[in-house]
């Protein structure tokens, strides 16, 4: 652990197997959650916090204390009170409520239970009471409840008797992890492969042994969420700023009449001394009389404008409620209006962010055209015109009854594939037999031919569901071993090496010895990655393919180019030797990892592409263009490569062909992206950058609001995760906002939900606009949700501590209960004061380390 003067940081975790006692000296997270914004404890001070956030609502708390002096006041307290009791009794409990609504299923998962092998027995315990270090015992379709390192599980491996577990502290990297495993004088090198993330659910395995190396906050997926804020709307703002002016009005009519009632004291007073008794200090008169008219003058301030807005907005969530024109006919859905806080946002909003897959598309991939040596399949010819004819319902179908094991699922229109296929072509039946081996996909088969499979990504799951239908059937894996059935003769291939897909790679290789022991490398990716590493001899093919690529992309579907090479025994076996030595090694292990695989890929021999669609959602496209008409910047927020992002892009009207230009944003460091963001031709730039960004460059003057810029001409921006990390730094931000702001669409590619919620966030912090987040995954709440700030709540408590010291010291020779009450509340805010202060320090900590 490394000690520092504000805060505790962890460098390195270490753990030891089932050993509740030694690992709890660590003080690590529990497994416990807490989504939701208040508890029954927290409620009352937190809710009425935020609701005296409302200047209003603090104004009538300001007036109560001051009706309860009676030098002061000569009206009762409880005109005052039940007004203001009434608004924020409402108030809460709208709020309670949706709190309620809202975290229910989440209380739900942390109730369910979980098999714990404590000392060598197996017990049922709560998710919430799971700790760190503790070895869980999954069995099929259970979520996994916290991140876990894999022991061991039903398929064909022993047990793993582990001792220690080093490892990374905790972090919101989704695709890393580091650690060592020691067992004895051994040590082994731990990856991303062995780890198991919460939130995810186990298939096709019967029961697996996890360590539980991270839990509850510390997990990556909470990692990755934001927290909870307070969404105020711009009419609440508009509405403070208002009752500010009236304060002001109000405190102008009381210092005219407190100055008038000095005056009338120092010539006139002395005359009523006998019937109306004074202070002999007038000034101190005057500040009472001050005082005596804030409370007579009240009903300036309108606090039942607050309660007619909430009327207000409760009405207009049952008109949406209501509204015919929102009401899905197909799954029988009405709208639903689940706040009625932020329902008045709708007509202004000016930016959206929205994720793609499940939001955009609906997430099912079909295998739709293909290139194979140089022809492409997936069209329907008419024989007498020669033209491509539209598919549609009312066509034949490709007959797949030659297969036994085909998905009843799949269609596909062009017969000359399967002619192909009967055939027995070598290029074809190489096409189909690498997408039945080249994957990650798991295969359950219930019964004889009932054949499911999961796959972690939809697009994977439909090409190996293609190589099905075509005859070339994935029937099971193991961690040895691939079997496929090659039309209706069941063959195993010797599973030697994997190596994965990343967003740097963009492709997935496999190295597999057939039965009859030829070595063959698989590989599949992006066109561009592909085509750097074919051998010189496929030029001629490629261009063919390219060709075709681009027809498909046309077309808005999902591209992927495949090729192969038959390796030579002694070389692969030395390879693999150095490939086992880096992989164990503890120190520049990817480093290492990606030269070897950057060795074996070279020299591929072209066998062709596929073309997937990603159906869109009924009415995206109509519905971007109806927003863009009306001025709303459309930001996509998602996790896909880079190629996916910008077809559908296209496919659904975000990118079109008619767009000035269309920047992309690949670099891999802080200069480079820089220099791509000031070499966009964009209006109102110079070639050395922008012309408005010298003199703030020259003074350091940044702007708290970021104007828009005027651009002649229609741009498109796509960005991937690694770029847009160092985008996102304080000295480039700005510069990044402005680049983005100039176009009409804004596509960042393979980002991870913290960086949703830090776009999101970098928008609303300097252009000030009303935003709206779409998402329908886990992934998406932390840019939903968006995030918290201490800084504005630390500035409040230290206005209002102020306000009560200076009282106190005022009053305090005059009133002594008014001072025993002022000061208690003063030492009250003291300590909530130091309590933010040491929450800002904290969140600075985290920021910087």
């Amino acid at each position: 652990y490394n000690f520092s003067l504000y805060f505790l940081l962890e460098v390195e975790r270490k753990i030891r197997a089932n050993d509740r006692e030694y690992n709890s000296s660590f003080k690590y997270a529990t497994n416990s959650i807490k989504t939701s914004k208040y508890n029954p404890f927290t409620f009352l001070p937190l809710n009425l916090f935020e609701q005296f956030q409302r200047i209003a609502n603090a104004y009538f708390l300001f007036l109560l204390i001051l009706q309860v002096i009676p030098a002061i006041s000569s009206l009762s307290w409880f005109t005052t009170v039940v007004p203001l009791v009434l608004v924020l009794t409402v108030t809460a409990a709208k709020d309670a409520i949706d709190d309620i609504v809202s975290t229910h299923i989440t209380c739900d998962y942390i109730q369910q239970t979980e098999d714990l092998f404590i000392l060598c027995s197996l017990i049922s315990e709560k998710w919430m009471n799971v700790q760190v270090g503790d070895i869980i015992k999954l069995e099929n379709n259970q979520f996994v409840t916290a991140d876990l390192l894999l022991l061991s599980s039903s398929e064909p491996l022993n047990l793993v008797y582990i001792e220690t577990v080093c490892c990374e502290p905790p972090n919101n990297r989704l695709d890393r992890f580091m650690g060592t495993l020691t067992f004895g004088t051994q040590k082994y090198s731990l990856d991303n492969e062995r780890v198991l993330l919460r939130g995810c659910t186990l298939r096709n395995t019967d029961w697996c042994f996890g360590l539980v190396l991270f839990a509850g906050p510390e997990t990556k997926l909470m990692q990755n969420c934001g927290k909870s804020t307070f969404k105020r709307t711009s009419i609440d703002r508009l509405m403070n700023v208002l009752v500010l002016f009236i304060f002001g009005l109000l405190a102008l009519m009381c210092i005219i009449l407190a100055v008038g009632n000095g005056i009338w004291e120092n010539h006139a007073g002395s005359k009523f001394n006998a019937f109306l008794p004074r202070e002999e200090n007038t000034a101190f008169s005057a500040f009472l009389t001050f005082w005596s008219y804030i409370i007579i003058l009240n009903t300036v301030v309108p606090i039942s404008l607050y309660v007619s807005m909430e009327v207000i907005r409760l009405g207009n969530s049952y008109y949406i409620n209501w509204d015919r024109n929102m009401y899905h006919a197909r799954t029988d859905t009405p709208a639903e209006a689940r706040t009625t806080t932020l329902n008045e946002e709708l007509g202004q909003i000016k930016y959206i962010f929205s994720d793609k897959t499940g939001t955009l598309t609906q997430n099912i991939m079909t295998f739709n055209k293909c290139s194979i040596n140089g022809k492409s399949y997936g069209d329907v010819i008419d024989h007498y015109s020669g033209q491509r004819l539209e598919i549609t319902e009312e066509m034949t179908p490709v007959d797949f009854s030659f297969n036994r094991l085909a998905d009843p699922k799949f269609f596909f229109y062009d017969h000359t594939l399967v002619e192909a296929i009967k055939l027995g072509l070598p290029d074809v039946h190489a096409f189909f037999r690498l997408l039945a081996l080249c994957h990650t996909v798991m295969a359950e088969e219930k019964k004889e031919g009932d054949l499911v499979y999961q796959a972690q990504s939809p697009d994977e799951g439909a090409l190996v569901t293609a190589a099905r239908n075509f005859g070339f059937v994935f029937r099971s894996r193991s961690p040895e071993t691939v079997t496929i059935e090659e039309m209706g003769i069941q063959r195993s291939y010797e599973l030697l090496a994997i190596l994965d897909f990343n967003n740097v790679r963009k492709r997935m290789s496999v190295i597999v010895r057939n039965p009859e022991g030829k070595l063959s490398l698989y590989c599949k990716g992006a066109d561009t990655i592909i085509y750097e590493r074919l051998h010189p001899s496929c030029s001629e093919l490629m261009k063919v393919t390219t060709e075709h690529l681009n027809e498909f992309a046309g077309e808005g579907l999902r591209t992927l180019v495949l090729a192969y090479k038959d390796l030579d025994e002694e070389y692969f076996s030395e390879w693999k030797q150095r490939h086992h030595e880096s992989s164990v090694a503890l120190e520049d292990r990817e480093e290492n990892l990606e030269k070897l695989y950057e060795e074996i890929e070279r020299d591929m021999m072209l066998i062709g592409a596929t073309a997937i669609e990603d159906k869109l959602q009924d009415g995206v496209s109509q519905t971007i263009e109806q927003l863009t008409k009306a001025e709303i910047k459309i930001w996509v927020l998602t996790g896909d490569k880079q190629e996916t992002a910008e077809n559908i892009g296209y496919s659904c009207n975000l990118l079109r062909e008619e767009m000035n230009d269309v920047f992309f944003i690949a670099a891999n460091s802080p200069e480079e992206v820089r220099q791509e963001l000031r070499r966009q031709n964009l209006g109102g730039r110079t070639q050395n950058g922008y012309k408005f960004l010298i003199p703030e460059i020259i003074l350091g003057d940044t702007p708290k609001v970021v104007q828009d810029e005027n651009v002649n001409g229609d741009y498109g921006l796509v960005i991937n995760g690694h770029s847009l990390a160092f985008a996102l730094e304080s000295n480039m931000e700005l510069e990044f906002l402005r680049t983005a702001c100039m176009c009409k669409t804004v596509i960042c590619c393979r980002v991870t939900p913290l960086q949703k919620a830090q776009v999101v966030e970098l928008v609303k912090k300097y252009k000030k606009a009303v935003t709206l987040a779409i998402g329908d995954g886990a992934n998406d709440v932390s840019m939903i949700k968006g995030e918290f700030s201490y800084y504005w709540r630390f500035v409040q408590s230290i206005s209002f501590c102020l306000f009560y010291i200076w009282l106190t010291d005022l009053l305090k020779k005059q009133y002594m209960l008014v001072r025993y009450v002022l000061t208690l509340g003063c030492w009250f805010k003291l300590v909530l004061c130091w309590f933010m202060l040491a929450m800002c320090w904290f969140k600075l900590a985290l920021w910087l380390f």
